[in-house]
């Protein structure tokens, strides 16, 4: 029997427009009312034996609202955006529309001075790797919508391009299957 994995993208902290680069920002109203809404559908998360969470703010809080009690892991830090930290697409395409370019087409580039999409997918796919989780054994991980992005670009060994067309709503979950180095989709 393999193991299984499930991902829970963070509750909102912000609208779409206001997406900040490595937002830290706690849940907003909405996100609060999102997740309150929703706990019902995703109480099955609670019976994960291992519990995770990214270190943020919005990613404890929609672990906590939910009852899971997550550990904050530091390897599911949001991908470091260097210097466009706290700033939106929209500000940073404005100041280095170049850089905004490069970011986009290579994946090995990092014109911010943070990760590279390349060494965040590695990242995140380093610490699924590592997860104690038995077989038959379950976790869950309560992660920014851009971890949850390169942990389905790691486990189906896809190119890093298609992180680019993956989109992750607020409380979206990703449920993987397997272990190190062979992850599976599991679509219930």
């Amino acid at each position: 029997m393999q193991a299984c994995m499930t991902l829970l993208a963070a509750g909102r902290s912000s609208s779409v427009l206001d997406a900040r680069f490595d937002d830290d920002r706690p849940l907003d109203a909405t996100g609060w009312e999102e997740v309150v809404r929703r706990a019902p559908s995703l109480s099955h998360l609670a019976a994960a034996e291992l519990r995770y969470c990214s270190p943020s703010a919005r990613c404890r809080e929609t672990g906590a609202a939910l009852g899971l009690t997550p550990l904050a892991q530091p390897a599911l830090l949001d991908w470091d955006m260097g210097r466009w930290r706290g700033a939106t697409l929209a500000e940073v395409t404005v100041r280095e529309p170049e850089a905004v370019r490069l970011w986009r087409a290579d994946p090995r580039a990092a014109p911010h001075g943070g990760e590279s999409l390349l060494t965040f997918i590695r990242r995140i796919g380093g610490w699924l790797d590592t997860r104690p989780v038995e077989p038959g054994g379950r976790a869950v991980a309560v992660a920014e919508p851009a971890i949850v992005r390169a942990a389905l670009c790691y486990a189906l060994k896809a190119p890093p391009h298609a992180y680019w067309h993956i989109a992750t709503e607020p409380l979206a979950t990703l449920t993987l299957t397997g272990g190190a180095g062979d992850w599976h989709l599991a679509l219930y």
